[in-house]
């Protein structure tokens, strides 16, 4: 029974109207206080039951764990997918022209000089050393690799084969042997990369040519030795004051 001094709010009243707005969890709580009489004397005290009542039935008690992590590990940044190098917007360095004698500095040819060609679609230099003069053969460079220097070479008359691009350069990937019989473990030699009957004809087109205009070069013995000199640096030799 409700005690006295306290009224209920009428069906169909104001104030009745403005409870059930709150929401359907906030009328069940209502119709229970109906029910059983337990309804307080003023509404404010009426509304702050209601409202407890709710914040209890909507929060979520966290179970305690039983065990816990030693140590914590970093969470995992979400990944970003990159595009791939060769649909990069490419530049070229305007120092950089054909013929231009570069400096390498990466690489098994490291510390060679070679004369650039041209640039391939995916951004890599052709250059070549030649094979002949300082054994570095046609092969593709990233320029951010290379010093460039002020030496250069007319190869405006050297015509460079069409079919040399960057598919051409790509190596084979050689076959793994699925099963092999114990007869053959001591027979068999491990398959190694071979130069190709095509790669060796472009390579002495190419570099005829070039050889061709080394010769008419007004220093050409100064400019075979110095493609075939090694650069490196000596003590008290700084890359930043040396002029290339």
């Amino acid at each position: 029974m409700p005690e006295k001094g306290g009224k209920a709010p009428e069906k169909g009243g104001k104030d009745a109207a403005k409870v059930v707005k709150k929401g359907a969890l906030y009328l069940q709580i209502i119709n229970y206080l109906e029910e059983y009489g337990v309804i307080p004397e003023s509404r404010c005290t009426f509304e702050k039951v209601c409202l407890e009542r709710i914040e209890k039935a909507c929060t979520f008690q966290e179970r305690k764990r039983e065990n816990y992590p030693t140590e914590r590990l970093p969470k995992r940044k979400p990944f970003r997918k990159a595009d791939a190098f060769k649909n990069h917007n490419h530049y070229l360095r305007k120092s950089i022209t054909p013929g231009t004698v570069l400096i390498m500095l990466a690489g098994p040819h490291r510390g060679k000089r070679v004369v650039f060609l041209k640039q391939f679609g995916t951004g890599l230099l052709l250059v070549t050393g030649p094979l002949t003069v300082n054994g570095c053969p046609l092969k593709r460079v990233n320029q951010i690799y290379v010093i460039v220097t002020s030496t250069k070479l007319d190869i405006s008359n050297v015509k460079i084969p069409e079919h040399l691009s960057d598919p051409y350069f790509r190596r084979m990937k050689l076959k793994k042997k699925s099963k092999i019989d114990e007869e053959e473990i001591f027979e068999t030699k491990k398959e190694r990369y071979v130069v190709t009957e095509q790669r060796k004809k472009d390579q002495k087109e190419v570099d005829k040519q070039i050889l061709d205009v080394i010769r008419k070069h007004p220093e050409k013995n100064t400019m075979i030795h110095y493609l075939r000199a090694l650069f490196y640096l000596q003590n008290k030799v700084y890359p930043h004051k040396m002029k290339f």
